[in-house]
């Protein structure tokens, strides 16, 4: 294996430069249309002909609350409760003698590792929204720059009169000497501990909402010039220490049918691309809000606004050209909002379907996520059919709320961002375990929101085996340095102690979880990093040792060796008390 293959070759030319229709794959004529909340696809544009619809499955209602309920019913089961509980401690405690055995032979076998260290290991971070992904000192400079830069520039539009940037400052009293990161208040603080609330409030740099939607929207009067800017800057940066990558979270609201157009266009016109990032776009769950506000009649509406152009450009990638360009850097999509807010509504067969959601209610979680997933999984059919790359379902969970927001991401997610309620709920973390659905934490965001930061359950779960990475949520609002990413981790490997071969492993874990292509992965982690246990590792790239992965392995094949013999046994038994039943009942006849 040639050792000079660490870094995957970069596209000599920009992957927005070609946005000429006719150079994209032919249009497929398909016609699509909603029904009951899912989309459908007829292999002509009249959608009214059943004869000609395709058959994409995708799970099916019925199945998705009735497995639902079997999952709520088996969280709650006292010994299936006792039996996690117990094997979960048992993982805790297992990895403790892993250490105290092996710790001396990890630390050899890096240290034997030429030119490899944690330093230059591929990090990504799997959770972080671009709208703070800036720290508060460089958004401060940039609109420093801004107002030297652009004093004249008009920037709004106030009731029907073009403001400038200057005028904008002056309606506020302010000068660019003025500006501290102390008026800017943006930084999460004491006041933020429960109350979601005033932490969005803290989005607004200086209390104005006028200042959020001038420098970090992308879509405003100016089409979203300073983000654009302010983004590339942040891209420059990752591009510069080379081994930090971020998968960036952009908003879709569903509120009308030409967002993804807009969005689309805003990074083709600004270039807003790097070989260190990759796109995740979030949906935030405020139907009730655009309901009241009479943008939307139904729920129906939201989901055709935001899938609605998915399946347009996958049939027909000249319909929207930017956008289909845009597509090729998406990974996934994201569902987001404040998950502490009480739900007054229980998703099951009686719920309302999209069309007739017309209630002043939010939809539960659960049933965004339902409808998220399902559409999804039809587009990725199509997505498939056409060798386009597909998409991952990677939602908030389990940050706050109840239980059953972790029970709908075990069942529809790929990985999960937050997931601190699993610490309540052995069965889950069990669960989560085995099928090693990936965790983004963040501790330090959590230690401002919902849990102080020695509470919080990442060394528990990374000892146990959980697929656990460390991300860093808002670095505007919970970071003070340059590289946020390093900062998260090192405050995590000063509070917990972690070892660099466990700082080696959450950073192998985050390239694994993240939505990098199949071949960045290859060079990055090793040509056979899909193979299990240590074949599949590459210590001279990922500088975690074999004997870290192989104890990995064998502990998990031994839980699932455990699990399905508990099951043979329990049908050998089952078999045998039919096979005594039917003797008991030959005897009788005799």
């Amino acid at each position: 294996r040639d050792y000079a293959t660490v870094h995957p070759p970069v596209s000599e030319t920009h992957p927005y430069e070609n946005v000429d229709p006719t150079s994209m794959p032919p249009d497929m004529g398909y016609g699509c249309k909603m029904v009951d909340g899912v989309m459908h696809l007829y292999t002509t544009r009249n959608t009214m002909d059943k004869t000609t619809e395709l058959d994409l499955p995708y799970p099916d209602l019925q199945e998705y609350i009735a497995d639902m309920n079997v999952m709520m019913a088996l969280i709650i089961n006292g010994p299936v409760k006792s039996f996690c509980y117990r094997r979960l401690q048992y993982l805790s405690s297992k990895f403790q003698m892993h250490i105290l055995l092996n710790e001396m032979k990890e630390l050899a076998a890096q240290k034997k590792v030429p030119h490899r260290d944690f330093y230059n290991i591929r990090k990504v971070d799997t959770h972080i929204h671009a709208s703070s992904c800036m720290n508060q000192k460089h958004l401060l400079r940039f609109i420093k720059r801004a107002m030297k830069k652009y004093p004249k520039e008009i920037v709004h539009v106030e009731r029907g009169r073009g403001q400038t940037l200057m005028e904008v400052f002056e309606s506020m009293h302010l000068t660019a000497f003025d500006l501290s990161v102390d008026t800017l208040d943006m930084h999460a603080d004491r006041n933020t501990f429960h109350r979601f609330d005033k932490f969005n409030a803290k989005y607004n740099p200086i209390g104005e909402s006028i200042l959020r939607e001038i420098f970090i929207k992308t879509d405003n009067y100016i089409e979203g010039k300073y983000f654009g800017h302010i983004i590339k800057e942040v891209m420059a940066d990752l591009e510069e220490s080379k081994y930090q990558n971020v998968e960036l979270r952009l908003s879709i609201y569903g509120r009308s049918r030409n967002e993804w157009d807009k969005l689309a266009r805003w990074a083709v016109k600004h270039q807003v691309y790097s070989d260190n990032v990759r796109w995740l776009v979030q949906v935030p769950r405020l139907f009730d809000v655009y309901h009241t506000k009479k943008q939307l009649c139904n729920f129906q509406e939201m989901l055709e606004n935001i899938f609605m152009p998915l399946f347009e450009v996958t049939v027909d990638p000249s319909s929207h050209p930017e956008l289909h360009l845009f597509l090729q850097h998406v990974v996934g999509f994201d569902s987001v909002d404040d998950e502490s807010k009480p739900e007054q509504h229980i998703f099951n067969l009686d719920s309302p379907l999209p069309v007739n959601w017309t209630e002043e209610d939010n939809p539960p979680y659960s049933y965004y996520l339902y409808y998220m997933y399902a559409n999804m999984t039809v587009l990725n059919h199509l997505r498939r059919l056409r060798g386009f790359h597909t998409l991952v379902l990677r939602p908030h969970c389990g940050e706050a709320g109840p239980i059953h927001h972790l029970v709908s991401g075990f069942m529809l997610t790929e990985n999960i961002s937050h997931g601190l309620l699993l610490r309540k709920a052995p069965v889950l973390q069990y669960l989560y375990y085995l099928a090693q659905v990936g965790i983004a934490m963040s501790p330090l965001s959590n230690n401002s929101l919902f849990l102080s930061y020695h509470r919080n359950p990442l060394p528990e779960y990374l000892s146990r085996g959980l697929m656990v990475s460390l991300s860093t949520d808002d670095p505007l609002q919970f970071h003070f340095t340059k590289e946020p990413l390093m900062e998260e981790y090192s405050i995590a490997a000063q509070v917990w102690k972690l070892s660099s071969c466990d700082m080696c492993e959450l950073a192998r874990n985050s390239v694994l979880m993240s939505g990098f292509s199949h071949k960045a992965k290859r060079y990055w982690l090793g040509p056979n990093y899909i193979k299990e246990g240590q074949e599949g590792n590459d210590i001279r790239r990922t500088n975690v040792p074999d004997i870290r992965v192989a104890y990995r392995y064998e502990t998990m094949c031994e839980e699932l060796n455990l699990i399905t013999q508990a099951i043979h046994t329990d049908e050998l038994e089952t078999i045998r008390e039919e096979g005594s039943l039917c003797m008991g009942a030959v005897q009788a006849e005799k």
